[in-house]
């Protein structure tokens, strides 16, 4: 389709979509430099209740841009509504004093067992490096929403909502984006607009994967006789459902040959009408076949959610100037509370880099490495969630499998494997360089001040700690000033770390000689483009040592 731009005012970034997603891309865009807007379809937030937690690498991500306080306050009034509903739900606990406190230690659930913290083993070398965040790991998506759009906002980042994506035009030096409001210019457009992606329609991107089998609702609801559901997950042969943890909340999953139609379903995904909302009537049937009881809801507290297990994954991240993140790259069922961790997860790795390009820093070449980077963690997510309902479907070979992953998962090894896997502790990127922590996210690393090496990265960048005794690591990357802040620190091991913005680490050393500088010099060049002044190689230092 053929536009003509009516505007004159150009901008670097368009980002479609204001869900968690798009917030975090534009944020990190904001903090790159760069001119960045949000196009949001919905007149006002949204409502819906989604995912109930987040992982360890989107609480590290708050923590990077200062906003653990406010997650963590969240969690706080989280654990006081779960406290409520453990009190009147939880019969077997005596009255008065000593009754239980809600367990802080997150561990999540596999196909809808939960996984015991007492059997997990919290000494594990890679559950232990990352517990500064374990504050604020209870955070629902809806109050994570609310604490990025405050963030947006003081960054100036404009959202404008009521607008709505129609056509788009990619000329090569830009993308003229067609909306409800008129034509826009603007050198980037970033599709984060979830699983029935209207940027990702139009650009024209394949998106292949699994049919769905299964119906699934989401809600919190006024129930008239809550004492007719158990506690936690329930499985029978029509299906699965769990009440709690907090007061009202209940999801239902229905295995069936014809599942509803639904906002990531395969024609959906090519637009269309729009989906139908849950009615209290709807969630109510379905509660009671899946229960079988005849509970009774009278109210539903703010707007449900119908959800499948479709499966999907975009052919590519990138098309040209088009770029997808986030659900518009990807689907899957929510078991396992992955998908919104995902996607933000696609946020922080996109959102420096493509600042970097449009600053003129980096070469667009860059931008190939957010693909080759998200899509194997996007793959396995998907398969991750498809495993969890081959074990949860009512018939007999699913109950006989549920119960050899039972044992399994409690056993000590086998709930720490399953917790580190869904906290996120062990995602990994294949990045050049030998030492165990590259390509993994940053650890907790406490410097001698009492710091965090977190704490000093707030307004984003590259973070190098130097731990050599004469500060060769700072000043080689000192040419680099503005894109790398260094944080010098007694010496320790590991003596050097490069994170980059997105909390991975491009590079890391336990010595500190000429090898460890020549190493950190083509890590900054690789991943920083090239310096601002020159590089102050060292030509001698000393011995290095393990």
């Amino acid at each position: 389709m053929k536009m003509n731009a009516n505007q004159d005012v150009d901008v670097d970034v368009t980002v479609v979509g204001a869900g968690p997603v798009g917030l975090v891309l534009a944020a990190e865009l904001a903090l790159s430099g760069v001119t960045v807007q949000v196009f949001e379809r919905r007149a006002e937030p949204n409502e819906a209740m989604k995912a109930g937690s987040i992982n360890v690498p989107t609480a590290e991500a708050l923590d990077r841009r200062g906003l653990l306080p406010a997650a963590e306050q969240v969690q706080r009034e989280m654990l006081e509504r779960v406290g409520s509903f453990a009190r009147t739900a939880d019969d077997d606990q005596p009255p008065g004093g000593g009754r239980r406190a809600p367990d802080t230690r997150f561990t999540g659930h596999f196909a809808g067992m939960v996984l015991d913290a007492d059997l997990t083993d919290w000494s594990d070398p890679d559950l232990a490096a990352h517990t500064a965040v374990a504050g604020a790991r209870m955070v629902p998506q809806r109050e994570l929403e609310e604490l990025l759009a405050g963030h947006v906002a003081r960054l100036g980042v404009p959202v404008r909502r009521g607008v709505e994506v129609t056509a788009l035009e990619d000329t090569g030096d830009g993308v003229l984006v067609g909306t409800t409001a008129g034509t826009v210019r603007t050198r980037w457009l970033v599709g984060c607009d979830g699983g029935r992606s209207t940027v990702r329609r139009l650009a024209g991107i394949d998106f292949p994967g699994t049919d769905p089998e299964l119906t699934g609702h989401l809600a919190v609801a006024d129930i008239a006789d809550p004492e007719k559901l158990a506690n936690g997950w329930a499985w029978s042969t029509r299906g699965a459902y769990r009440y709690g943890p907090q007061p009202g909340r209940v999801v239902t999953v229905e295995f069936d040959d014809t599942p509803a139609d639904l906002p990531h379903a395969r024609l959906r995904s090519r637009g269309g009408t729009p989906v139908a909302p849950v009615t209290l009537e709807e969630l109510q049937t379905s509660l009671r076949r899946v229960s079988g009881t005849d509970i009774t809801l009278t109210a539903l507290r703010g707007a449900a959610t119908r959800w499948s297990d479709n499966a999907r994954q975009a052919a590519t991240y990138r098309s040209g100037r088009v770029l997808l993140a986030g659900d518009a790259a990807h689907v899957h069922s929510p078991f396992g509370g992955q998908g919104l961790n995902l996607g933000v997860g696609d946020a922080m790795n996109l959102g420096w880099k493509l600042g970097a390009v449009v600053a003129g820093w980096a070469p667009e070449g860059l931008l190939d490495t957010y693909d080759a980077e998200r899509r194997p963690l996007g793959a396995w997510v998907l398969d991750w969630t498809r495993a969890q309902i081959g074990v949860m479907r009512g018939d007999a070979k699913s109950a006989a499998l549920r119960e050899v992953v039972g044992d399994l998962l409690s056993t000590r090894e086998g709930t720490t494997y399953a917790v580190k896997k869904i906290s996120g502790v062990t995602q990994r990127i294949d990045l050049p360089g030998d030492h165990a922590l590259v390509g993994r996210f940053a650890p907790d690393l406490w410097l001698k001040d009492g710091s965090r090496l977190v704490d000093h990265g707030h307004g984003g960048g590259f973070l190098l700690l130097d731990r050599t005794p004469d500060g060769a690591f700072a000043r080689l990357a000192a040419a680099w000033a503005g894109r790398v802040s260094s944080v010098t620190d007694d010496h320790a091991t590991p003596t050097g770390v490069l994170v980059r913005p997105d909390g991975v680490v491009a590079w890391a050393s336990d010595t500190t000689g000429i090898a460890a500088v020549t190493g950190l010099e083509d890590a900054l060049h690789r991943w920083t483009g090239a310096p601002s002044a020159p590089a102050k190689r060292e030509t001698r230092g000393s011995t290095p040592r393990s």
